[in-house]
């Protein structure tokens, strides 16, 4: 019985911790070594003295390397990560925009914007300007959100807005509803509770020329969002005013 667990248990050894004989280049000699560890530049053996070194996979002889492909393959290295993206600018206002930037600033950082794109050829940038020429990539609501600006007259940005395109008085109460309710979600996400927080403004408020905020959001770096809507003419627009001023909340009449 004895000799049945010796001999099982010899057999149970790992093929690493059994010599073998390793061949020179040529194959014309060859010496005894146990198998220590393999990388991508090399073997690591220990001879039978005890001695332990480092051959270079390219002096190893084919059949060597047969036989650590077969026994001790190499492991692949998982694919790298892909580069974390830039950290937000959490001073920015709004995207990267920010209270000052120039027009040439502003122009340039809509042109790489993730979040805007140019809503009319490139061509007609230099002659419209800045304003009503980018537009939101995706929907809010049903409906995309234009951008306008005003400026100081040293030629700062001071002031910008997204509002949709002009709709019916047909469309107040679903289109265009529909689109500021989710406008106050995405304000709320970037800037937290707002501090003015009204119901829809009712149509009949809303004057020829006139916006009506509901929500007010205050910014910590300086300066206010109002969420609201407006009227011109007989057509009617979800609109978000960003501006440099510190507002307070006011009641809705």
């Amino acid at each position: 019985m004895l000799r049945l667990l010796l001999i099982l248990a010899c057999s149970l050894l790992p093929l690493a911790a059994l010599p073998r004989a390793w061949k020179s280049p040529s194959g014309d000699r060859t010496f005894q070594g146990n198998f220590v560890a393999r990388d991508a530049k090399g073997v690591t053996i220990r001879r039978a003295d005890g001695q332990v070194f480092t051959l270079a996979a390219t002096t190893l002889h084919p059949d060597d390397l047969k036989w650590l492909d077969q026994t001790h393959p190499l492991t692949t290295a998982p694919p790298a990560d892909p580069p974390a993206a830039p950290p937000a600018d959490q001073s920015a206002v709004f995207d990267t925009l920010h209270f000052g930037d120039t027009r040439a600033q502003v122009q340039e950082k809509l042109k790489a914007s993730s979040f805007v794109e140019m809503g009319v050829d490139a061509a007609f940038l230099g002659r419209m300007g800045l304003n009503g020429t980018f537009q939101t990539r995706k929907d809010i609501g049903g409906l995309r959100c234009l951008l306008y600006f005003d400026w100081t007259a040293a030629g700062a940005m001071n002031e910008f807005s997204l509002q949709t395109s002009p709709l019916p008085a047909a469309d107040y109460p679903t289109r265009v509803k529909t689109c500021w309710t989710e406008l106050i979600k995405l304000l709320t996400t970037l800037y937290g509770q707002p501090v003015q927080n009204a119901g829809y403004p009712l149509l009949e408020q809303l004057s020829d020329g006139s916006f009506l905020a509901s929500h007010l959001w205050q910014l910590e770096g300086g300066g206010s969002v109002r969420l609201g809507s407006a009227r011109e003419g007989d057509t009617y627009t979800a609109v978000v005013r960003f501006t440099q001023r510190e507002l307070s909340p006011v009641v809705l009449p």
